[in-house]
């Protein structure tokens, strides 16, 4: 017969407390309504992980709440940061934080999005540390695009990060196009434009329009689909995605840009290699992470 655990007198375990949201507020004044307790002592609730919206912990005073959800408040225990969902994080000391992006995960908040993005769930994760820590985003990569990105944990950071972005000594690409591009390698230079419905396409007059530059390289293929290295020169909004259209292999997955196959469920764009300098030490810095399966199974 296994020992029973002696029970402390007079301790009892809180239970968590569970408050249904009547009218769409931000999570601070609704915590300040039912909590009861001074603005700092709620933010420390917050900053511990102890709040939670149908669930999912959350750390932000700003969040939006909406009618008929339910957020929990534990008293008797701190919580631990939620999982992170669609990020591996690759490397992080005090002035970055490198990670590996999901396809189809945000980078950052959208009108019709505003909490499952790379970005929120990396201020929740480093909140969970410290309520003072913060994340900026140095750059961005499209909801469907996969891969490497990076973020800063100050302002200072992510202004000499960015300011030098453009001298950063590599990023690749890795994408799967359709069809068979008959050249092994390759530049692509044209000036991009946007249209009021917010697509990209390539002006037929030099000059007008902002200058992007693209090379590749033919990493194998056959007739359906060729998988190629992409190197910038230029950072321009949709750059691949449309001059893979404009040289008549668009990217597969890509509906918006000329992709014609159905079979396909993601863009299949992927940010492989990032070869900086960091920040502060200015120690080289090379992350690499792997061609996507379908990538490389699609183009055999």
């Amino acid at each position: 017969m296994k020992n029973k655990r002696p029970r402390s007198r007079g301790f009892r375990p809180q239970k968590p407390k569970v408050y249904k949201v009547s009218e769409a507020e931000e999570l601070l004044p609704f915590l300040l309504k039912v909590v009861g307790k001074s603005r700092n002592s709620v933010k420390s609730i917050l900053a511990r992980g102890q709040v939670s919206i149908n669930g999912r912990v959350s750390t932000q005073f700003n969040d939006k709440l909406k009618p008929g959800q339910e957020v929990t408040i534990r008293t008797d225990m701190v919580t631990e940061a939620a999982p992170l969902q669609g990020i591996t994080i690759m490397y992080e000391d005090d002035a970055i934080i490198v990670i590996e992006k999901a396809s189809g995960l945000l980078s950052i908040a959208s009108d019709n999005e505003k909490t499952n993005t790379a970005y929120r769930q990396l201020s929740d994760y480093v909140k969970a540390q410290h309520s003072d820590n913060k994340i900026f985003v140095v750059h961005r990569l499209d909801r469907d695009t996969s891969g490497v990105m990076v973020f800063a944990r100050s302002e200072k950071i992510k202004q000499r990060m960015q300011e030098s972005w453009k001298t950063t000594k590599e990023r690749a690409y890795v994408a799967l196009v359709e069809g068979d591009v008959s050249k092994s390698e390759g530049t692509i230079t044209s000036w991009l434009k946007e249209t009021s419905t917010h697509k990209m396409y390539s002006s037929k007059f030099e000059n007008d329009g902002q200058k992007a530059v693209t090379h590749y390289q033919v990493l194998q293929g056959n007739k359906d689909f060729t998988l190629m290295e992409i190197s910038l020169e230029t950072g321009r909004k949709n750059q691949i995605r449309v001059h893979m259209q404009d040289i008549g292999h668009p990217i597969a997955g890509d509906k918006k840009y000329g992709a014609q196959d159905r079979t396909i469920k993601r863009l299949c764009l992927h940010a492989r290699k990032l070869n900086f300098e960091h920040p502060v030490n200015g120690m080289p810095l090379r992350f690499v992470s792997d061609i996507p399966k379908l990538f490389t199974s699609k183009s055999r």
